[in-house]
């Protein structure tokens, strides 16, 4: 029985972390707070547009310039009071997919999230369920305006131009910046009720962390915030080996821990999952439903 209630929550955690992969956080340490409160004291204008300009090149040529990274992964999803971890997969291709196996008893997939440019997959291996939507039937997706391409900017730790496939020198210029406290740079972009953050290092002009905030003053706020830290050296590049990300929306607060054992670059394995006929289609509200019942 305790097998059984294992696997049936490990399947039901991909829920979860479909939630954490695109919403948001109440709970935000110091330095989110200071990503969204831009009235501080502590922080002053960057007024060389030159400068800036260099800068933000400067982050932006720290991006990964590899088609595929792959690791193993060591996942923790906390919902409300519960708290689960597991082992898994990472697998992406770059404009193409982003792919999280979840293993049960490390080495049954008991579930499975990706990410394509059109649809999000979520796969229910246990009971042979799965749910394939655009973004925009995901209330936080179509609210927030985050599609493939933002997502795969956060996970492979980039600057991104929100709605854009590609982050151009012409887009960078829409970007803005502000000296924040210690060895901290600001950037950020502004859109309606949409703000985007990112805290970089200036000694490295590294994402630290990235911040994405949907302002609703009739139902509440939405937001997602995307802790990086342990770099290390892959494909003569930096690449965080530790992602934290926190999810709040007006209901619910999500937080996964994704720990990288390494950065690979396999490329054997197919990019687009193929479900068999004995896979049962779950409508939206069905896995919602689930997921908040955890």
């Amino acid at each position: 029985m305790k097998s059984l209630r294992y696997l049936k929550m490990t399947a039901w955690v991909t829920a979860a972390i479909l939630v954490a992969s695109c919403g948001s956080s109440r709970g935000l340490d110091k330095k989110s707070e200071l990503i969204v409160d831009e009235s501080t004291s502590s922080v002053t204008n960057v007024s060389d547009t030159l400068q800036k300009h260099a800068y933000l090149q400067k982050v932006s040529d720290n991006a990964q310039y590899v088609r595929f990274i792959t690791s193993k992964v060591k996942f923790s999803v906390e919902v409300g009071n519960r708290q689960m971890t597991l082992t898994g997969n990472l697998k992406m291709k770059r404009d193409d997919v982003i792919r999280l196996q979840l293993m049960a008893f490390g080495f049954v997939e008991a579930g499975r999230l990706e990410f394509t440019q059109d649809y999000v997959l979520i796969v229910d291996r246990i009971n042979k369920q799965y749910l394939k939507v655009p973004y925009a039937q995901l209330e936080f997706f179509r609210r927030s305006g985050v599609n493939f391409y933002m997502l795969q900017a956060l996970f492979w730790n980039e600057l991104f131009q929100p709605g854009e496939a590609r982050l151009t020198d012409k887009k960078l210029k829409k970007f803005s910046t502000k000296a924040g406290v210690d060895n901290e740079i600001i950037v950020s972009m502004d859109d309606e009720n949409l703000s985007y953050r990112w805290l970089t290092e200036q000694s490295t002009a590294r994402i630290n962390m990235a911040n994405v905030r949907y302002a609703d003053h009739l139902r509440g706020n939405y937001q997602l915030n995307w802790d990086y830290s342990d770099f290390k050296q892959t494909n003569r590049k930096m690449f965080p080996m530790h992602h934290k990300v926190s999810v709040t929306t007006p209901d619910k607060e999500v937080k996964l821990d994704m720990i990288l054992n390494y950065v690979g670059n396999d490329e054997d394995w197919e990019p687009r999952t193929v479900l068999s006929g004995k896979y049962r289609q779950m409508p939206v509200d069905e896995i919602l439903r689930r997921f908040m019942s955890l």
